[in-house]
C-alpha cells in the first residue's frame, strides 16, 4: 500500500512539472484556466486574479517602457524590475565619475531618485473584445494587407470612443493571426525615477557566458518609483509630482520556494511564433538565424575592442552592446534547440494531421485547401532574400547608430523644408496674405523643430564614440558588400564597389553628421538644399525604403503567407475543438502559470529547482569580469550574515526555476505565489529549451527568476538601503 502511495505521488508531481503552456489573456482566466490554476494550487477567487471594477493583481502590474515589465511592492509606487531593463537608465546617469553600472546606485531618500526622460509605466485598466465590429468589415476578397489596414482603421476609431474624454490611452491588437482583435484601455504614467541598482557584478553576475543557463546565480534587479501629479493622475516629470499610490500593490513573501509550489507569472511578453510552419522552421535554421548571428558577432568584436580600451566608451556603449549579445546568444541557441528538439518534424506531424483533416471534408477542402501550398510557395519565394534582408537590418539599419540617427534627422529636416519650400512658393504670388502664413507656419516649425532637434543631437552625441562608430561601419557595410550577392545590395554599396572604407572616409568628411559641432551648427541655420543631398541622409533612407519594401521579385509573397497563416491558425483551432489555445505574444498582458520545479536536460543529468550564493562564491573568477565577487558580497558570505532573509537551512537562495510560459518582454515580470504574494522576478529562460518561442517544450521549458529574499538581501544588507524595505509589506505564512 505505501509503495502505491508513494507511486501515485511520483506521478502527480510528474505531471505538476510538465511545463504548462499558455499565455494567456487575463480576461479569459476565469472561464478558460481557473480551474486548472486551482488545481495546481491557487488560493485567490479569478476576480481577485483580474477585474476592471475592484482591485486586483492586473493593477500592480506595469509595461515599463514598452519592453520590459515591472510590478509595484509598495504602497507609494516603489517599482521592482531586472536589472538588464533598468540597465540603460543605470548607463544614461553613469560617468566615469560616478559608475553606477560598476558600483551600483541606491538613492537613500527621495530627493536623491533620479528621473528618466522618455521612461514611462503603463498600467492595463480593461480589455475589450472587438471581434465581431472588426471582423464584420473585412471580406475574404481583401488583400491580407488590406485587411490590416481596414483592421487598423477601425481599431483607431474604437480606440477613440473607449478613451474620449479620459487621460487613458489604448490600442486594438490582432490575435491568433488576424482571427481575432481585442482593445486595450492603459493608463501611462511619464515620471519614472530610478532608486536603486546593484552593482553589474551582482546584477550581472555570470553575464554573457551564463546568460540563457541553468544553474543561475545573478541578482538580476533594479528599483524604480511611479510619480504622478498632485492629482494623483499621469503628469510629465516637476518636482511637485508625488509617489503614485496604486489601486494594488504585490506583499512580498519570505518563505521561498519548495518543488512543486504554485507560480503565476503576470507581465507582458513581447514575441513568440507558436504557429510557424515547418518551412518557417527551416528558413530560420538555414538563413535568418546564422546571419544573425554572424553580423552580431562582428559588431559585439568591434565594440568590446574600444570598450576595454578606455572606461568612457565603455559606459557609453554597455546598453548598446548587452542589448546586442543577448539576442546574438538568443539565435545561437535557437538554432542549437530547433534542431536537437526536433521541431520541424514536429511541426511537419502537426501539418500532415492538419492535410488528413481538411482532405476528409469538401467544405474544410475549400476553405483550407491551399494553405500548406501557400507556405511552400511563400518561402519558397522569400528563401533567397532572407539574408540579404537580415543584413540590411543588422548591418546597416541597427548597424552604425548614425544610420538610424540619419533617418530621424533626415525625416525633420524635410519636414522642415517642406514649409520653407511653402514660403517659397508664396512669396512668388506676391500674396502678402499667403506670404504672411507662409512665414508664420515656417517660423513655427523652426520654433518647435530647433529646440527637439537640438536635444536629439546632444542625447546622440552623449553615446558617441567616432572612433568606434567609424570602424563599426566600416567593417558592417564591408560584411555586406562581401557576403551579399550584387543583385541584393543598395545603390550605395554598389556605387562604391564593396570599397566600404572609401566610403565611411567620404561620410565623415561631407556629412553633416560628422560632428556635434557641423549639426548643430546646421540646426540653427538650417541650408536645406545642401542637406537633402546630405550622404548620410541618402544612405539612410535607401537603408530604410529597402527594409520596408522586402526584395525585389518578393511581392506577394507576404500576402500569401499572412493568409496562409490566418487560415491555418483558424483551422488548427477547428481541427482541435477541446484544446485550449493561447494566442503568441505580442506585448500584451499575458498570465502563465505553473509551479516551481527542477528538470532533467539529459539522461543521468538533473538540475535542482534552486542556486544559493554558494554557487557564487564557487564561479568567483577574479581574472574575469563576468565572475568578479564584490568584496562587501563575500565578507557577508564569510559571516553568514544574511539577516531574515535565509532559508529554514541558513543558506542564502540566489534563483530559482519554474515552468512557466515566458518570452522576452517578459523581464522583470513577478512570480507570483498561490496567495498573490510576490516570491521572485522572472529574467531568463534556459537553454535547452531555447527554441520555445516556436515550439513549447513541456518537460524541459523553464523561467529562471530572482528569489526574492536574495532582493532583498542585496537591498538591506549590501547596500544599507533598508528604508526601502520598510515601504514593503512583508509576509510569511510558514512557522
Amino acid at each position: 500500500m505505501k509503495k502505491m502511495i508513494r507511486l501515485v505521488a511520483v506521478l502527480l508531481m510528474s505531471l505538476q512539472l510538465s511545463a504548462h503552456e499558455g499565455m494567456w489573456l487575463p480576461h479569459f482566466l476565469a472561464n478558460l484556466n481557473y480551474s486548472d490554476m486551482k488545481a495546481l494550487g491557487l488560493k485567490l477567487s479569478a476576480e481577485e486574479v483580474y477585474s476592471v471594477n475592484k482591485s486586483s493583481l492586473k493593477d500592480a502590474i506595469v509595461s515599463l517602457g514598452g519592453f520590459c515589465t515591472a510590478e509595484v511592492i509598495s504602497r507609494e509606487g516603489l517599482l521592482l524590475t531586472n536589472h538588464h531593463c533598468g540597465y540603460d537608465a543605470i548607463q544614461t546617469h553613469s560617468s566615469v565619475e560616478n559608475d553606477y553600472l560598476k558600483d551600483g546606485f541606491w538613492a537613500m531618500n527621495r530627493s536623491e531618485e533620479l528621473p528618466n526622460q522618455g521612461l514611462t509605466a503603463t498600467f492595463l485598466v480593461r480589455i475589450e473584445d472587438v471581434t465581431e465590429k472588426i471582423n464584420a468589415e473585412l471580406t475574404d476578397e481583401m488583400s491580407e494587407e488590406d485587411r490590416a489596414n481596414k483592421a487598423a482603421e477601425i481599431g483607431k476609431t474604437l480606440v477613440a470612443s473607449a478613451t474620449e474624454g479620459t487621460h487613458y490611452n489604448g490600442f486594438v491588437r490582432s490575435f491568433f493571426h488576424e482571427n481575432e482583435y481585442y482593445l486595450f484601455v492603459m493608463e501611462t504614467y511619464k515620471d519614472v525615477r530610478l532608486v536603486g541598482a546593484p552593482p553589474s557584478s551582482v546584477g550581472k553576475y555570470g553575464g554573457d557566458t551564463d546568460n540563457w543557463m541553468w544553474p543561475r546565480h545573478t541578482g538580476d534587479f533594479s528599483i524604480f518609483r511611479i510619480y504622478s501629479g498632485p492629482d494623483g493622475k499621469p503628469a510629465d516629470y516637476s518636482a511637485e509630482n508625488i509617489p503614485l499610490n496604486p489601486r494594488h500593490f504585490l506583499p512580498v513573501n519570505l518563505d521561498g520556494v519548495e518543488e512543486g509550489d504554485f507560480s503565476m507569472v503576470f507581465g507582458f511578453p513581447g514575441s513568440t511564433d507558436r504557429y510557424l510552419s515547418s518551412a518557417g522552421v527551416k528558413q530560420a535554421i538555414d538563413k535568418y538565424n546564422p546571419a544573425v548571428v554572424r553580423v552580431r558577432d562582428l559588431k559585439l568584436a568591434i565594440m568590446r575592442k574600444y570598450m576595454e580600451a578606455e572606461p568612457k566608451v565603455r559606459i557609453q556603449y554597455a546598453s548598446n552592446y548587452a542589448s546586442t549579445a543577448n539576442y546574438w546568444k538568443y539565435y545561437i541557441g535557437q538554432t542549437e534547440q530547433l534542431k536537437n528538439n526536433k521541431v520541424f518534424d514536429k511541426k511537419k506531424k502537426l501539418e500532415d494531421q492538419f492535410d488528413t483533416w481538411l482532405k476528409a471534408d469538401a467544405t474544410r477542402t475549400k476553405k483550407y485547401g491551399e494553405v500548406l501550398n501557400m507556405f511552400s510557395q511563400g518561402y519558397a519565394t522569400t528563401d533567397p532574400f532572407v539574408v540579404s534582408e537580415v543584413y540590411n537590418r543588422e548591418a546597416i539599419l541597427l548597424g552604425p547608430s548614425m544610420v538610424l540617427f540619419g533617418l530621424r534627422m533626415g525625416r525633420s529636416f524635410e519636414a522642415w523644408k517642406a514649409s520653407a519650400d511653402e514660403l517659397k512658393e508664396a512669396k512668388k504670388t506676391k500674396d502678402a496674405e499667403k506670404i504672411k502664413a507662409a512665414e508664420a507656419k515656417y517660423q513655427q516649425m523652426g520654433e518647435r523643430l530647433r529646440p527637439a532637434l537640438k536635444g536629439m543631437a546632444e542625447e546622440f552625441y552623449k553615446d558617441y564614440h567616432e572612433p568606434l562608430e567609424k570602424d563599426l561601419m566600416t567593417q558592417l557595410f564591408q560584411l555586406y558588400a562581401d557576403d551579399i550577392n550584387e543583385a541584393h545590395q543598395p545603390g550605395f554599396i554598389k556605387k562604391y564597389n564593396g570599397k566600404m572604407q572609401k566610403l565611411t572616409d567620404k561620410i565623415w568628411k561631407k556629412s553633416v553628421l560628422a560632428s556635434k559641432d557641423k549639426l548643430m551648427a546646421a540646426i540653427e541655420n538650417p541650408d536645406f538644399d545642401k542637406l537633402e543631398e546630405d550622404i548620410m541622409f541618402g544612405i539612410s533612407d535607401e537603408a530604410y525604403e529597402l527594409y520596408r519594401n522586402g526584395g525585389e521579385g518578393t511581392e506577394g509573397a507576404q500576402d500569401m503567407l499572412d493568409k496562409g497563416y490566418r487560415l491555418f491558425t483558424a483551422g488548427i483551432r477547428e481541427m482541435l475543438p477541446n484544446k485550449k489555445f493561447s494566442p503568441d505574444a505580442n506585448s500584451t498582458i499575458r498570465v502563465t502559470y505553473g509551479v516551481v520545479g527542477s528538470y532533467a536536460p539529459k539522461d543521468g543529468m538533473k538540475y535542482e529547482n534552486i542556486t544559493t550564493i554558494e554557487g557564487i562564491m564557487q564561479k568567483e573568477d577574479p581574472s574575469d569580469d563576468e565572475f568578479i565577487v564584490p568584496a562587501k558580497l563575500k565578507e557577508l558570505y564569510e559571516a553568514k550574515d544574511y539577516g531574515p532573509y535565509a532559508d529554514e537551512n541558513g543558506d542564502l537562495v540566489v534563483n530559482f526555476i519554474s515552468n512557466n510560459d515566458i518570452t522576452g518582454g517578459n523581464s522583470g515580470s513577478p512570480v507570483i505565489n498561490a496567495y498573490g504574494e510576490l516570491i521572485g522576478t522572472a529574467f531568463d529562460g534556459n537553454w535547452e529549451a531555447m527554441s520555445g518561442d516556436i515550439f513549447f517544450e513541456e518537460n524541459l521549458q523553464r523561467t529562471i527568476s530572482v528569489d526574492i529574499r536574495y532582493t532583498l538581501f542585496i537591498i538591506d544588507k549590501y547596500a544599507g538601503a533598508k528604508h526601502l524595505i520598510d515601504e514593503m509589506t512583508l509576509v510569511r505564512r510558514k512557522m
